[in-house]
């Protein structure tokens, strides 16, 4: 799995623009082909279906995941955040685990990163209630047969959830982004 990360973005725009660079790059497409979205509204490319891909993009960056299995992804600037949400995002155990983080707002972000790429990978989106979503408390990585490859910075968390146990991040200027 291939991870392309973009920083100082201005919008969505440049996110589907740093996808087209990634398609170009890994699988050597000349441009970014035709997208449709699953009944749950997981992107892909009807013209290659072998071809899995997920974006994300929060403030200024935007990340983008590429792997020939099913992958979701998913980059958060860390925000402070209303307490009451810890209990509407958190199961039991991952309550009892937040407590005992020093940085808790960073630590809340790190599991709704996991969550939200979980199920951007299983293609359901957010339709199921968010302390249902089991994910691995950090630092574990892996729950059943799935991958959670985290990054985070003292800005930002990002996840891929994916089958694929390991991943290469490629980092790309805004410079790099070709016009859309």
């Amino acid at each position: 799995m291939d991870w392309y990360l973009c920083e100082n973005i201005s919008g969505r725009e440049d996110a589907y623009a740093l996808l087209s660079y990634a398609v170009r790059h890994r699988w050597k497409l000349d441009r970014l082909p035709e997208m449709a979205r699953t009944e749950g509204g997981k992107p892909y490319f009807p013209a290659f279906p072998q071809y899995q891909f997920n974006l994300s993009h929060s403030g200024s960056l935007a990340l983008c995941a590429l792997d020939e299995d099913s992958v979701g992804t998913d980059i958060e600037v860390i925000r402070p955040h209303h307490p009451r949400l810890d209990r509407r995002i958190c199961s039991e155990e991952e309550l009892d685990w937040l407590k005992e983080q020093e940085d808790k707002t960073a630590a809340l972000c790190h599991l709704w990163v996991r969550k939200e790429a979980q199920v951007k990978q299983q293609g359901i989106g957010l339709t199921v209630p968010l302390r249902s979503i089991r994910v691995p408390l950090p630092p574990a990585s892996r729950l059943d047969d799935l991958f959670f490859h985290s990054l985070c910075t003292p800005e930002w968390c990002a996840c891929a959830c994916a089958h694929t146990p390991t991943f290469t991040l490629k980092r790309v200027s805004r410079e790099e982004l070709p016009a859309l």
